[in-house]
């Protein structure tokens, strides 16, 4: 035995320490134990959404589909409707809607679930045409859509209590990460900044393997080399091996690795060495055997553009009208209690570096710029390019409350249907504070800037000038329609509670 395999089993690795005890909701069971969960309710959902259109829109009769064909009986409704829910959950099911590589986070899961469910109907329909059968268009032009809104609600309600649990390191992946320690350290961070992926990082083996050491940076134990894997995932109980470097391993490394793992139990995941990039441009093309990853550039197409800017219009116009109450009650506040114009206009800096005019309720005392240095200097943040004043004495007392729920930007509106401004984009900043940005964040300015945008739902006035910047540029490349829905609803959900981060 050589000196460093019997270090390793003094240390407990390659052999199980007795005791051992998974974390409550995790092991390899979880996930099978989360998509029964899954299944059940979608069982249910679908009985009362189906019968409950039946009832609503046919009665508690008794009528039949009937085909107008000798070979086909007639079929009751009920018997329609029981067959359409088990068609239905098989192909939620087919879908892999309920599989644990999409719940927790992302959209894969809810389009899953409506592309199987236009997949089912699309077919009963194909089925009413070939046989003839009148099945009531009005029982399944109600029964899709609304079935499909309440899959999505039930689902999402699941994943509230799934990333809840995840935030104890239940019901998640027991991740042993193999790379660099460099490599290590950067997955692991990434891993723990976005607990609701489900990651729990629990080992680590690099190319040193010095056991009892914790990778530099970082409190995570090094339980062996990169060649002494199997051990360290029989000693931890990893279910999950993450390639954070494969340049460390040798050749053939990692075929090897998705050799030993037990299938179905242990899984592997490679992480190339590219963040902040999201799916749809990644694509994994083979070529002459070699698995190459293809990183598509970023762009906008013309539809996504036209798609972009009609969402703003009609989204602006919507919202100048729904919140008419406030802002003439903002104004009335504003111009009884402060001396002062009512509106503050600041240039900011916008799209491709043009400057324009922006609009806010005033929140601050009159001549507030001019004190904006003396400031940033007491404090120490002159030289950031995200001017904060922490506990700003400019701030009038109505502008404290229509700051903290975000009031004083619903003049922005304006901007937005003028066309200077996105509903969801970078913050626009003011030109001192562009003057300031690297060449990476000059990227911010490809994108109109947004009323309200990733970091902005993310953590709003608590996050620093990197990871604001990191946000920006991943919406900035990563632009999606679906994108812009799900951070509006966000930014629902913050300012109806702002809680401690909204300044």
């Amino acid at each position: 035995m050589t000196t460093q395999e019997e270090s390793e089993t003094k240390t407990g690795v390659g052999r199980r320490p007795l005791g051992f005890l998974r974390a409550p909701g995790g092991g390899a069971d979880w996930r099978e134990r989360y998509a029964r969960y899954l299944l059940i309710s979608d069982f249910l959902v679908l009985i009362w959404v189906v019968y409950g259109t039946q009832i609503a829109w046919l009665g508690f009769g008794n009528p039949a589909v009937a085909p107008q064909t000798s070979l086909l009986p007639d079929i009751s409704y009920w018997l329609f409707s029981a067959g359409l829910v088990v068609l239905w959950t098989w192909a939620l099911g087919l879908a892999d809607s309920r599989n644990y590589r999409v719940i927790g986070i992302g959209t894969s899961e809810y389009v899953r679930v409506a592309r199987a469910s236009f997949g089912l109907f699309g077919l009963v329909a194909i089925v009413s045409f070939l046989t003839k059968a009148e099945v009531a268009r009005g029982y399944l032009l109600i029964a899709l859509p609304f079935g499909i809104v309440m899959l999505v609600l039930v689902r999402w309600l699941w994943r509230q209590w799934l990333v809840s649990n995840r935030r104890t390191g239940a019901y998640s992946a027991r991740a042993l990460l193999v790379g660099s320690e460099a490599a290590v350290a950067h997955i692991a961070s990434e891993l723990r900044r976005s607990t609701d992926a489900g990651y729990k990082v629990i080992g680590a083996c690099t190319p040193t393997g010095r056991i009892a050491d914790t990778v530099p940076g970082t409190d995570i134990p090094v339980m062996g080399s990169v060649t002494t894997i199997e051990r360290a995932l029989e000693a931890t109980g990893a279910d999950t091996v993450i390639i954070a470097s494969s340049g460390d391993l040798p050749p053939g490394g990692v075929k090897r690795i998705s050799w030993a793992l037990e299938a179905g139990r242990q899984h592997l995941v490679l992480a190339p060495n590219i963040t902040d990039i999201a799916g749809p441009r990644i694509h994994a093309r083979p070529v002459a055997g070699l698995p190459l990853i293809h990183v598509e550039t970023p762009r906008f197409s013309s539809g996504q553009r036209f798609a972009k800017r009609t969402t703003d219009i009609i989204g602006s116009l919507l919202l100048i009208v729904l919140s008419s109450p406030f802002l003439l009650g903002v104004a009335i506040a504003v111009k009884l209690t402060s001396p002062g114009p009512l509106l503050y206009k600041q240039e900011r800096v916008g799209l491709n570096g043009q400057p324009f005019r922006m609009l806010k309720f005033r929140s601050m005392r009159t001549g507030a710029d001019q004190e904006l240095k003396a400031l940033l200097e007491a404090q120490g943040t002159d030289t950031q390019p995200l001017f904060k004043v922490k506990d700003d004495p400019r701030i009038t007392p109505v502008g404290k409350f229509i700051r903290k729920y975000s009031l004083d930007e619903l003049p922005q509106f304006f901007n937005v249907l003028g066309g200077s401004m996105s509903l969801v984009g970078p913050r626009p900043q003011i030109a001192a504070e562009v003057e300031l940005y690297t060449d990476a964040a000059r990227r911010r300015l490809l994108a109109r800037p947004g009323i309200t945008g990733l970091w902005q739902v993310s953590g709003r006035s608590t996050m620093s000038w990197e990871e604001t910047v990191r946000l920006d540029l991943y919406y900035v490349e990563n632009w999606s329609f679906f994108g812009d829905v799900g951070i509006l609803l966000k930014t629902f959900k913050a300012v109806i509670v702002p809680g401690d981060s909204a300044h």
